[in-house]
């Protein structure tokens, strides 16, 4: 061997270079181990090989999901909870009589092709049924929705539940803690769950710490990342929105707790959709709220269990709906997806879809695709100015296979549209939390509701189709004429968006 070349090898296999090789082939190995999308899985192997460390310590935040397998993780704190609630329905607890006669309130859509999606969704999640006697409200004015929770917030008189991705350290935010903690003063039961991630700057800034020893009023951070735990995922966050009153009221929908919904000097504010529910599947919102806390609190599933967050489920209307949760857990694992396919599937005439990030995977593109050919009248309606730029990019590598296939594609102008809809054919609409983005539908724990009544669906679509008023249609000519630049650009982040 020359000398030159014994001077050479020590140098570029040193400590570092040794360490960033055994670890990417740990990452392999760890990738290797269970059946995985071959697409996301080279895609952190090129991830992890160019980026020393970074990539690797991105895998372990971002990209480990093991929330079926380990112990103390969701899935069998979920399955616990279930556990007791058949022990208590089996036994001569109050909740018995209520199962009943909640039982007594199952229905099924009046037309075929929705009562085939009803049925695919009772595989995925037979747990909620679908429900007779609900109402629901859309409310589609973010501000006034903040003012309206706050008021029924007002009048509640036992318990107060609320789950948020974001809950501010703002005006907003201030405004709905000063009130909960005055329903806490008044003896009214408060309970706070909000998301460690969606609600990083708040904690940040000791917001949360300030109402650690109130009385009634319990707050606490959802989050999966426990080195003690052995939890390391940041992916897997809680981005329901739901707030529970007295187990009679119910609200969800888009809107979280903070400013951005606020008009600032000439730029209007973030535009949501959210909704007011009464009726007997507030009762399974409730049961989703008591689930996650249980899971993230411990606190004993006998107490969170009791009749009084159960009432009686009352007749509040005409409204047949059913919840419709998702996440990484297995009994969950992408309902989300699964539904929005289903519907994409089922669909005779027209499919309507609203969401601020839309970046689905291939299987909904094709379900997509094969909707429009069979002739529906797919139109997808997004903001033309997104606030993750990066996203959107992907996004719009997306657009040409869709426009081919004949799916109309809307760009609404600012401002920027947060709200999440879709209507199947005019008679049932899938409103909730979740986007049509990985994130959504494969990492977050999110809540949908399903609504199989003619009447909303109507005003919905008069809703949403005053977004389509104020967006601009893209057609195949036009945006075949981008630059041969913005299709690199727009490409390139494409390729990450299984991972992003």
């Amino acid at each position: 061997m020359t000398p030159e070349l014994t001077e050479v090898i020590p140098t570029t296999l040193g400590w570092g270079t040794v360490l960033h090789i055994l670890s990417v082939l740990i990452l392999c190995a760890h990738l290797l181990n269970k059946p995985r999308d071959s697409r996301t899985s080279l895609l952190w192997i090129f991830f992890a090989s160019i980026f020393p460390f970074i990539g690797v310590s991105a895998y372990v935040l971002f990209g480990i999901n093991t929330a079926p397998n380990k112990g103390w993780e969701k899935q069998l704190s979920d399955s616990r909870f279930n556990e007791i609630l058949n022990q208590f329905r089996q036994s001569a607890n109050p909740l018995t009589a209520s199962g009943k006669r909640k039982k007594n309130l199952q229905h099924q859509p009046r037309l075929e092709n929705l009562q085939v999606l009803n049925q695919i969704i009772d595989q995925s999640d037979s747990y909620h049924p679908l429900l007779g006697g609900n109402s629901i409200d859309l409310l589609d004015d973010a501000v006034k929705a903040i003012d309206q929770m706050l008021d029924s917030i007002e009048g509640a008189k036992n318990h107060i539940h609320v789950s948020t991705y974001i809950l501010a350290d703002d005006e907003t935010g201030k405004r709905l803690m000063k009130l909960l903690v005055k329903k806490a003063s008044q003896g009214v039961t408060v309970r706070i769950l909000y998301d460690a991630f969606g609600s990083a700057e708040a904690s940040l800034k000791l917001f949360f710490w300030r109402f650690r020893n109130i009385p009634n009023l319990q707050i606490i951070g959802f989050s999966q990342v426990n080195i003690l735990k052995r939890k390391f995922q940041l992916n897997n966050r809680n981005h329901r929105k739901l707030l529970i009153l007295d187990g009679e009221i119910a609200y969800t929908g888009g809107i979280n707790f903070h400013n951005v919904y606020m008009k600032r000097g000439n730029h209007s504010g973030t535009k949501d959709y959210h909704f007011k529910i009464k009726g007997p599947v507030v009762l399974d919102l409730q049961y989703t709220f008591l689930r996650d806390w249980f899971y993230v609190t411990n606190e004993p599933a006998e107490k969170l269990l009791d009749a009084t967050y159960f009432p009686d489920p009352e007749i509040a209307g005409n409204c047949t709906l059913r919840v419709v949760n998702s996440g990484p857990t297995q009994d969950e694992k992408a309902v989300a997806l699964e539904t929005l396919f289903a519907a994409a599937s089922i669909a005779k005439k027209q499919l309507l879809i609203l969401t601020p990030y839309f970046v689905p995977p291939q299987s909904l593109i094709l379900a997509l695709r094969m909707a429009a050919r069979r002739g529906v009248d797919v139109r997808i309606l997004v903001p033309c100015k997104n606030n993750h730029p990066t996203l959107q990019q992907a996004s719009h590598a997306l657009y040409e296979t869709l426009l081919l296939a004949g799916v109309h594609i809307f760009e609404r102008e600012p401002p920027f549209i947060h709200a999440k809809a879709t209507i199947i054919d005019d008679e049932a609409a899938i409103i909730g939390s979740a986007n049509v983005d990985p994130r959504s539908l494969y990492f977050n724990y999110e809540t949908n509701v399903m609504v199989y009544d003619k009447d909303f669906t109507s005003t919905l679509k008069r809703a949403m189709l005053e977004e389509f008023n104020h967006a601009t249609e893209i057609t195949h000519v036009k945006w075949n004429q981008r630059s041969h630049w913005k299709k690199l650009v727009e490409n390139f982040f494409n390729l990450f968006h299984p991972i992003a």
